[in-house]
């Protein structure tokens, strides 16, 4: 079974604490952290990064901050053009999207740092970010109570905006007050959508058909959601320390002492739940509070079996994440010499402003969607000049790292051919079916028809 690590962190200068999600075993504390409530982020996990909270006090104040998992001191620091609250990376770590106070989002390169694209969202500040699981869409959520769905398609096309009526592909407005947290299932652009909100309702939405689901009414203000793998229920942190589980599937139970759609609760925290995550196969449910411990729940006993205490004050955010390989004291010594060297890279600061002075270089951004029949698969974002320019960087400096990039390039090409040959395989074998399907068709209606004469 693959090591896992669950990290939470806090909106106090409480810094990021991280343990083993099945030992328990305590790995390095990072500092100097007053991170946003959806504002901590793997990306890919090379490093973490945090958004910061606004404070007159903190030299950091509306910062973005990066650490590596080595290191418990933050090594880069950037300051955006307006304080951040939601942080997210796409899964390839080559972009990270943040989510202003004012409600524009921005999108940047982490390799660069480059400010890539930056659109007014929101009336109010965004309040949660979440990637469909094929990277194609960004969904985000406000203090205005709006839900919207972003293609990045249309977000790099520019002659698809300037067409385009609206830039966002949908527009949810039905909560009522400040949406307080997002997730997203499997399966793409026919993926299901849970939002939460302070008017105590979690709402699912259909990605592909644009339409409300299921509203589900809590007894409590929901601030955190979690999905379970099988979409069969999803979890609901509640303002009054209970976390409720919530059915998608199942048949509307209407002797339930919750509510509709309401088939259970966990309940031991003392104070309001802030932050949920899920172990990957799903097994294990992880609760930040504000009582600041955080919980590991079985989620098929109901049982907790670990509690870790945050350093002081509330917790705002947990992360589960695969452990990074160089953390693994099994790993051998060239696998630790490999991978540290490939986690020694921190990318550069943000930028504030988008550098119009490059608008004309030759950079180009592809998002590249791919598709089985009726499924999406991965859909990264990659800047080739980027990678052209790292790559001959470090062969004019004779770095094995060059090697390694090349390598890394190859493989995706490879992955990516052979996805098209599995799809362009499953294509043909559904042309294949219908024919063979109509040509029986029509041998059986033709054989009807001759029996009637």
């Amino acid at each position: 079974m693959e090591a896992e690590l669950v990290v939470a962190s806090s909106p106090t200068d409480a810094g990021i604490s991280c343990w083993d999600l099945r030992s328990g075993a305590e790995h390095l504390r990072f500092r100097s952290c007053s991170s946003s409530p959806r504002g901590l982020t793997s990306v890919a996990g090379r490093f973490l990064a945090s958004s910061q909270l606004r404070d007159s006090k903190s030299s950091s104040s509306g910062s973005i901050l990066y650490w590596s998992w080595n290191k418990p001191q933050p090594e880069v620091k950037s300051f955006p053009a307006e304080p951040i609250n939601a942080l997210v990376s796409n899964s390839e770590g080559t972009y990270i999207v943040g989510g202003g106070v004012s409600g524009e989002i921005y999108l940047w390169e982490v390799a660069t740092g480059r400010l890539l694209k930056k659109w007014h969202a929101h009336y109010r500040g965004v309040t949660g970010l979440v990637f469909s699981d094929d990277q194609s869409f960004l969904i985000s959520g406000a203090e205005d109570g709006s839900v919207r769905v972003w293609s990045l398609l249309m977000i790099f096309d520019d002659q698809r905006r300037e067409e385009a009526k609206y830039l966002y592909e949908y527009s949810f407005s039905e909560h009522t007050l400040k949406v307080t947290d997002l997730v997203t299932g499997y399966g793409g652009c026919s993926a299901i959508i849970v939002s939460s909100s302070e008017d105590r309702t979690c709402k699912v939405w259909s990605l592909s058909r644009g339409k409300l689901l299921r509203n589900i009414v809590f007894p409590s203000i929901i601030d955190a959601v979690a999905l379970d793998p099988g979409e069969h229920i999803f979890y609901a942190g509640g303002r009054d320390g209970k976390i409720y589980i919530a059915a998608l599937n199942a048949q509307v139970n209407h002797s339930s002492n919750y509510g509709m759609h309401i088939i259970g609760s966990l309940s031991e925290h003392g104070k309001a739940i802030t932050c949920l995550g899920l172990s990957m196969d799903g097994y294990l449910l992880v609760s930040g509070s504000e009582d600041g411990m955080v919980r590991v729940w079985d989620t098929k006993t109901r049982n907790i079996t670990r509690v870790f205490r945050h350093a002081k004050g509330p917790v705002n955010n947990v992360l589960v994440v695969r452990q990074p390989s160089h953390l693994n004291p099994r790993a051998s010594t060239n696998s630790h010499a490999f991978s540290s060297r490939r986690h020694a890279v921190l990318p550069l600061p943000l930028e504030k402003y988008s550098n119009s002075s490059d608008e004309n270089t030759d950079t180009k951004a592809y998002i590249i969607c791919q598709t089985t029949y009726n499924n999406f698969t991965d859909t990264p974002y990659i800047s080739s000049q980027t990678m052209q320019n790292q790559i001959k960087e470090l062969q004019q400096h004779g770095s094995s790292a060059a090697t390694e990039m090349e390598m890394e390039r190859l493989k995706l090409e490879c992955k990516r051919s052979m996805q098209m040959v599995q799809q362009w395989k499953k294509l043909y074998e559904n042309l294949h079916q219908f024919c063979v399907s109509e040509l029986l068709d029509g041998h059986v209606h033709d054989s009807a028809s001759s029996r009637q004469v």
